[in-house]
Formats: C-alpha cells, sequence, structure tokens
C-alpha cells in the first residue's frame, strides 16, 4: 500500500504550517499513518516555505515507512497559496501530467524579480495557466485570495477546504473539520473559509458567486455598462475590459469607467481583438495612475491590516504596530494641487534649485487614531482627484498615446501594438515613474514619431518601437536605449531610401 503524497507551496503569512498542522490532525483522527515535513525557502518575496507530507488511505496493520522529501514525478497533490509557487513546482518537475491533482489560488503576489523590473516585470499569467493545465493530471483553481476576503478567513483555510472538495484524501469533512476547531484559532472564520473553499472545488459555489458579482455590480452601479461592454466587445477581449472596469470604478467613480469604455470604443473601431485586448489592460493601468491618494487608500485598507498581521503571525487580540514612511518631494505635492497652484510651484523648485534635492520626510503610525485618521484625510481626497495637476497630466498624456494607437491603427496594427505595450514603460510612483515616462518620451521623439511619419518601412518600424521599448527595460541610466535609439537613427536614412 503507497501513500499519498502531498507537497505544499506557501509564502510566509499565508499558514502553510497550521495548513499541514490541519491535515495531520485530521488524517491521525481517522487513524491513519501521517508524517509532514516543513522545507525552509528563500524569502523572495514573504518568505516561500515548501511543506511535504505523506498520509496513509487506509490504516495500516503494522509500522509505515514514509519519506521525508518530496521525489520528482511523485506526487499526488500539490498545494499552492499562489500561482507563481504552482508554476515553481511545476518547473521543479514535481507535477505530472499522469499524476498530480494540482489544487492552487490564481491570485498573484509579485516577486521581488517582477518589482524591481523598470516596466511591467510581471510573469504572464495566461503562459502560467497555460502550463498548470498541461502538466497536472487535475486542477482545482480558483481566486483563493478573495474568497478568504469574501468568507473573512486565511487563505490557508480556503486551501483545505479545496483539498478536502477534491476528494483526494480518505478523510471526512467533519475530521478537518475538527481539527480547525481542536487548532482554537479564529475557529468561526476558518470554518466558514474551510466551506468556501470546499464549495468551490465542488462547484456548488458558481451559482453563489456569479450572484455576488451580480450584486457587486450593481452596488458598483456597473450593471448597464457592463451589460454595454459585452454587446460591444469581442468575448477574447471582455474579461479584461471587465476587470478594467471595476478597477477604475475602485479608483474613482462610475463616470470613469464609462469613459474607459468611452476610449476604448475608439480602438475597437480599428478592428484588432488583440489591439483591443492589449490597449484595454494598458489604459485601465494608466487611468489609475499611483498617486498619494491611492497609496493613502492602500495603507488604511482593512484587507491590508488583516495581510499584515497575518505576514508577522499575530495572535488574536495580539497589537501590532505599523509605522509609514513618506518623503514627497516638490513635484509630488504640486501632483494633488489645482493646476495653476501646481505650476507655480513646480516653477518656483526650478529657479530656487530645489526641484529633486528637497524632501519631506513623514513617519505615520496608522495603527494609532491620530495617524489613520491623517491618512484617511488624504485618501477621502478621492473625489477632489480630477481637480489636480497630475489628473490632468495623465490624461493627456493618455490622450496622445491613444491617438498614436490609432493613427498607427489604420495602416499598420503591428505597430500599434507596439505603441500600445510602450505603456509598459509607465508605472510607479515618484522617480520609478519619472524615469519611465523620461524614456517612452524618449521613444515617442526619436522612434514612434518617425514611423508614424512613414520615415521607415512597416516592418522596420513594428521591430524599431519593439527593440527601444526593451532597451529602456535593461538598466536604470538609460544607457542600452541610448545606444539602441542612435542605431535606430543611423538606420532611418537608409530604410527612406530603400522605401523610395
Amino acid at each position: 500500500m503507497m501513500p499519498i503524497t502531498i507537497l505544499v507551496g506557501a509564502l510566509g503569512g499565508d499558514g502553510g504550517g497550521v495548513l499541514c498542522d490541519w491535515i495531520v490532525a485530521a488524517a491521525q483522527s481517522q487513524g491513519l499513518a501521517v508524517q509532514a515535513t516543513q522545507i525552509p525557502g528563500v524569502a523572495q518575496r514573504t518568505g516561500a516555505t515548501t511543506y511535504y507530507l505523506e498520509v496513509m488511505p487506509a490504516p495500516a496493520a503494522g509500522p509505515s515507512v514514509l519519506a521525508l522529501n518530496p521525489a520528482i514525478g511523485e506526487v499526488d497533490v500539490a498545494l499552492a497559496t499562489e500561482l507563481l509557487e504552482a508554476g515553481r513546482m511545476i518547473f521543479n518537475g514535481f507535477i505530472t501530467p499522469d499524476r498530480t491533482t494540482l489544487i492552487a489560488s490564481t491570485h498573484r503576489v509579485l516577486a521581488i524579480g517582477e518589482r524591481m523590473a523598470m516596466g511591467d516585470g510581471s510573469f504572464d499569467v495566461g503562459r502560467l495557466l497555460r502550463a498548470v493545465k498541461e502538466r497536472s493530471k487535475q486542477q482545482v483553481l480558483f481566486d483563493m485570495d478573495q474568497a478568504a476576503e469574501e468568507s473573512g478567513g486565511v487563505i490557508n483555510a480556503v486551501l483545505l477546504g479545496a483539498l478536502a472538495g477534491s476528494g483526494r484524501l480518505p478523510i471526512p469533512d467533519a475530521a478537518f473539520e475538527a481539527a480547525i476547531r481542536h487548532g482554537g484559532k479564529a475557529v468561526d472564520t476558518n470554518l466558514a473559509a474551510f466551506a468556501f473553499g470546499r464549495g468551490h472545488a465542488r462547484g456548488e459555489l458558481a451559482q453563489v458567486v456569479r450572484e455576488h458579482r451580480k450584486r457587486q455590480a450593481a452596488a458598483q452601479g456597473l450593471e448597464d455598462l457592463l451589460a454595454r461592454a459585452r454587446r460591444s466587445y469581442p468575448a477574447p477581449a471582455l474579461d479584461v475590459i471587465e476587470e478594467g472596469m471595476r478597477r477604475l470604478t475602485a479608483y474613482q467613480h462610475r463616470w470613469y469607467a464609462e469613459w474607459y469604455l468611452n476610449r476604448l470604443d475608439t480602438v475597437h473601431a480599428l478592428g484588432s481583438t488583440e489591439l483591443l485586448r492589449e490597449t484595454a489592460r494598458h489604459l485601465a493601468v494608466r487611468m489609475s495612475f499611483e498617486d498619494v491618494i491611492r497609496v493613502a487608500q492602500a495603507k488604511t485598507s482593512s484587507e491590508r491590516l488583516a495581510r499584515v498581521r497575518a505576514e508577522v503571525r499575530a495572535k488574536d487580540g495580539e497589537p501590532i504596530e505599523i509605522t509609514e514612511h513618506f518623503k514627497p518631494g516638490i513635484e509630488e505635492i504640486a501632483a494633488i494641487l489645482p493646476p495653476t497652484w501646481a505650476k507655480r510651484l513646480l516653477a518656483w523648485g526650478e529657479r530656487s534649485g530645489r526641484t529633486g534635492k528637497t524632501y519631506f520626510s513623514m513617519h505615520l503610525r496608522s495603527t494609532t487614531v491620530f495617524g489613520f485618521l491623517r491618512l484617511r484625510l488624504v485618501a477621502g481626497l478621492q473625489s477632489y482627484r480630477p481637480n489636480t495637476y497630475r489628473f490632468a497630466e495623465e490624461q493627456a498624456e493618455i490622450d496622445r498615446w491613444l491617438e498614436q494607437i490609432r493613427t498607427a491603427g489604420r495602416t499598420n496594427v503591428g505597430l500599434a501594438r507596439e505603441i500600445a505595450e510602450c505603456a509598459r514603460l509607465i508605472k510607479g510612483y515618484g522617480d520609478t515613474y519619472k524615469r519611465g515616462l523620461a524614456n517612452y518620451r524618449r521613444i515617442t521623439a526619436a522612434v514612434i514619431e518617425p514611423a508614424l511619419a512613414r520615415r521607415m518601412t512597416p516592418r522596420a518600424a513594428v521591430d524599431a518601437v519593439a527593440g527601444a521599448r526593451v532597451a529602456a527595460l535593461v538598466d536604470p541610466e538609460g544607457e542600452t536605449l541610448s545606444k539602441t535609439l542612435a542605431s535606430i537613427a543611423a538606420a532611418v536614412p537608409s530604410l527612406r531610401h530603400a522605401a523610395e
């Protein structure tokens, strides 16, 4: 009789150790031999850690011999609290299409390398999902982080419920629930999260989820806009567009999501679904640009406090202190002022030489009443945001970018896609944002504008924009981009003569 092998990939704060304790306790309550091993990993994000368990499928007459470490190709069930952790297990060969049931959350927590990239350095989720479906025998996939939030629990309890719902272990639901009760921590919320995960795995919550999303759309006033999107846009682009609408409604208001659709209509008229999808993705990100208002909203969200408590493993009722560090400069302060005032402040900063040199260091404890209220005051400026200098500047930049896409798309859809992808350069806040925007403007002046003026052949134009964009992501100093732009400029005359 061979044991059932279970591999768990979790991040620090996800409760991987508690998850293993629950599985062990449930197995032992049924008289099953079980062993668990914790394999500490490198603290890449919040401390990736691997856990390995072996459970006998039935009570054994004598002692059982169980392994301490997983073997490549010999894992029956793989659990991952985040999608890239599932990808890591696939890459290492533990998950196989002839044996492994993969139970994973589809949400992402960006790795250090993804966060440090000058552009959008996030791993291709589509590629990850394809690998998951191709390299595992069965899959149970859904956003467990969102499920934990909706149920009021923690992701490890959702994952335990999904494991129970998969039917891969000879352990009844009651045994898992008893293990949670025996643990004695946040019992009610963990049981709710367990039931949520179990229902997802068994397909019992599909209608519940649809109804929840319908209520969410109604609460945001998005029902008519979602209906408009479903009537107007092709199915392959709808998931991105609908998510963009929800993001922008939360960022600003319903009218902002409607503006998003109005802008997309002009791109949809070009007739390329792929171009529409990519533009929709980048447009939603650009329209929800990072500013001090958004930062304050994120720092005062209830979800963030719960996440921090989980990461530091605070016990129920145990107080924690969070100190927020801010260092705004003249440009960041000007960003939230009315345009007239902002221009005067920026002009003064340039004249006095203080721009880029003078910063105002602030430290706020967001876990105190006074500190939290100060942050909420800034977050409450959401309705005021459209009156700020930064908002006006961002919308003007977005309109120029969209006009470039439309101009290119009328004759060269490939060039339009590359121009849309250049939005990857513009991200973040403060110096990161300024570097990305400066690189984008350099590419616009040196490559995009000549390409739109047809000073290059269509194929050369596509390659030039793509090459410049990739070069801009290589180093923060911009040396690679400078060399690439110089080589493109040197080639333009010959390309023009060739075209003639």
